[in-house]
C-alpha cells in the first residue's frame, strides 16, 4: 500500500507540474494568439472590425458651441477698451454621421484613399437655446479688411463701402448665421466679383475634407492609419520631423499595441496642424481599460519654450518676437483672414494674449483636449476635442470703424468642444471580442499555473512526509 501510495503522490505532482509549465507555456502562445489576431483585425480592408468602425463611426459625436457675446461694443470702438465677453452656450450639433467617400485602395503602397463628408445636424434637446438666438458678435468682414486689403488707397474705398452698409466692428447675428454663414451687407456693395457669404464655419454642410491618403497597416501594422504624408511615393519606416509635417493619423484611431511611453500624433484640419498627446492618466471606460492621452501645455508653447514649434511662429509683431505662446496664426489656410487657433479661454497662452479680454476663465477640466484610446487596438473609444476661434483685429486709420483702436485685440468669438464616446452596444460587443476574450485567456493562464503549482506543492509534501514515516 505505501509503495502504491507513494506512486500516486508522485504521480499528483508530476500532473501538477505539467499543469503549471502548461500554464506557463500557454501565457506566452497565448499572448502571440492575441497579438496575431489584432493585427489582423486592426488593419484598413475590406472585412476587419477596423475598417468596418473606419469606414463609418458607430459613435455619436457632437460639437458644442459656446458663442462670445461682447457686452461693451460702444465702448471698445470709441476708446479702445478691454473687451468684455460672457460665453453663451452651449448649442450642439451632430456631427461626423457620414461615411467616407471615394474610398480607394492601392495594394502597392498599402494604402487607402477617402474624402471625409461634412455635414452638422442641430439637436435642440443638447442646446440651452434655438439657432436663432442673437448675440453680439464680432464683425468678421470689417475685422478682416484691413488684413486682406493693406493698400491705403483701397481701404479708402472699402471705408467707404463699410459706412454705406453702416456696419461696425459688431454686429449683432443669430447663431445660425454666425456659425453657417450670412450675406454681408458690406461686402455685398463690393463692385467686383466677391463672396459675399461670410461664417466662422462656412462653407460647411455639404462640403468633404480631404483628400486623405493613409497606411492600411497590411505589410507594417506600426503604420495603420498614419496619414500617407508622400503619397504611397515611400513608406515611412519612420516618424516624419513634427514641425511643419502632416504627421500621424486623424485621431480616429493609433497602431495597436499602445504604451503609456508613446508621443500620439494626429492631424486636425480644423488647426491646420499636426499636434500630439502624451499619456495622462488610466481610465475604466463602460468596462474597458483605457490610456487617456492629454494634449500637453508644450503643444502650444512659443518656439523659445519648444524648439520643434518653430515654423509656426510666422510673424514677429503680434508673436512678440516669438515669445507669445498660446496661439497658432492659421490665416494661411484660411486665404489670408486673421485667423488664431487656441485652447478654449486661452488655457495655456501666455498672460498677454488675454489681457485685453475680461470675462475668460481657463479651466483644465473644461478646456482641455484628451484622447481615451484603447492600448491593445489602438483604437480611440472617447475623445473631447476642445479649441477655440479668434480673430487678429488691428487699428486702421483709414478705416473708421478700427480707427480708434490703439492696440492689437486677438478677439475670441468662439469655442468648441466635439465629443464621442463609445455607445453601450458597442462597448458590449467590444468587451465580448477583445477585452473579454483577453481575460478569460488569463484567467485561465493564472487558474492552470496556480492549481499546477498548488498540486506539485501539496503532493511533494505529502509524498516527503510518507518516505520520512517509512524510514523511520
Amino acid at each position: 500500500m505505501g509503495c502504491d501510495r507513494n506512486r500516486g503522490l508522485i504521480a499528483g505532482a508530476v500532473i501538477g507540474a505539467v499543469l503549471a509549465v502548461f500554464g506557463g507555456i500557454l501565457m506566452p502562445v497565448g499572448d502571440m494568439l492575441i497579438e496575431k489576431t489584432i493585427k489582423k483585425q486592426v488593419v484598413l480592408e475590406e472585412g476587419t472590425i477596423a475598417f468596418q468602425n473606419w469606414v463609418k463611426t458607430g459613435t455619436e459625436v457632437y460639437r458644442q458651441f459656446w458663442i462670445f457675446d461682447v457686452q461693451n461694443p460702444q465702448e471698445v470702438v470709441a476708446n479702445s477698451t478691454k473687451i468684455k465677453v460672457k460665453q453663451r452656450g452651449p448649442y450642439t450639433y451632430r456631427v461626423r454621421y457620414l461615411a467616407k467617400e471615394n474610398i480607394t485602395h492601392d495594394s502597392e503602397s498599402h494604402t487607402v484613399s477617402f474624402v471625409q463628408p461634412n455635414g452638422a445636424i442641430f439637436e435642440p434637446s443638447l442646446s440651452v437655446g434655438t439657432e436663432n438666438d442673437t448675440f453680439t458678435v464680432l464683425n468678421l468682414a470689417v475685422a478682416a479688411a484691413p488684413h486682406l486689403y493693406p493698400n491705403a488707397f483701397v481701404q479708402v474705398v472699402l471705408n467707404s463701402l463699410i459706412k454705406k452698409s453702416k456696419s461696425s466692428m459688431f454686429q449683432r447675428r443669430t447663431v445660425k448665421e454666425f456659425l453657417w454663414g450670412y450675406t454681408d451687407p458690406f461686402l455685398s456693395l463690393v463692385p467686383y466679383p466677391i463672396s459675399t457669404t461670410v461664417g466662422v464655419f462656412y462653407p460647411y454642410n455639404n462640403t468633404a475634407d480631404g483628400v486623405y491618403t493613409v497606411f492600411t497597416g497590411k505589410d507594417n501594422i506600426s503604420q495603420v492609419a498614419i496619414i500617407d504624408t508622400y503619397k504611397g511615393k515611400r513608406n515611412l519606416s519612420y516618424w516624419p520631423s513634427y514641425c511643419d509635417m502632416i504627421n500621424g493619423t486623424d485621431a480616429a484611431s493609433f497602431p495597436p499595441f499602445v504604451e503609456k511611453s508613446r508621443v500620439l500624433r494626429f492631424f486636425s484640419s480644423d488647426i491646420c496642424r499636426s499636434i500630439y498627446a502624451v499619456f495622462g492618466a488610466d481610465i475604466n471606460l463602460k468596462g474597458i481599460p483605457v490610456y487617456r492621452f492629454i494634449l500637453p501645455s508644450m503643444a502650444f508653447a512659443s518656439s523659445l519654450q519648444n524648439p520643434d514649434n518653430h515654423c509656426f511662429c510666422t510673424e514677429k509683431v503680434i508673436s512678440k518676437n516669438c515669445t507669445s505662446y498660446g496661439v497658432l496664426d492659421i490665416g494661411k489656410c484660411k486665404e489670408g483672414k486673421p485667423v488664431y487657433i487656441s485652447l478654449p479661454h486661452f488655457l495655456h497662452a501666455s498672460p498677454d494674449v488675454g489681457e485685453p479680454i475680461e470675462g475668460l476663465n481657463p479651466n483644465e477640466d473644461e478646456h482641455s483636449t484628451y484622447l481615451d484610446v484603447e492600448p491593445i487596438t489602438g483604437f480611440t473609444l472617447r475623445f473631447a476635442k476642445r479649441l477655440q476661434v479668434n480673430i487678429l483685429v488691428k487699428p486702421a486709420r483709414k478705416i473708421e470703424a478700427l480707427k480708434n483702436l490703439k492696440r492689437n485685440y486677438i478677439v475670441p468669438v468662439l469655442w468648441l468642444n466635439e465629443t464621442g464616446t463609445i455607445g453601450d452596444e458597442k462597448a458590449e460587443t467590444f468587451r465580448k471580442q477583445v477585452t473579454g476574450k483577453i481575460n478569460l485567456l488569463g484567467l485561465v493562464e493564472i487558474i492552470l499555473l496556480s492549481v499546477g503549482v498548488v498540486m506539485f506543492v501539496a503532493f511533494m509534501i505529502s509524498y516527503c512526509a510518507c518516505r520520512s514515516k517509512r524510514v523511520k
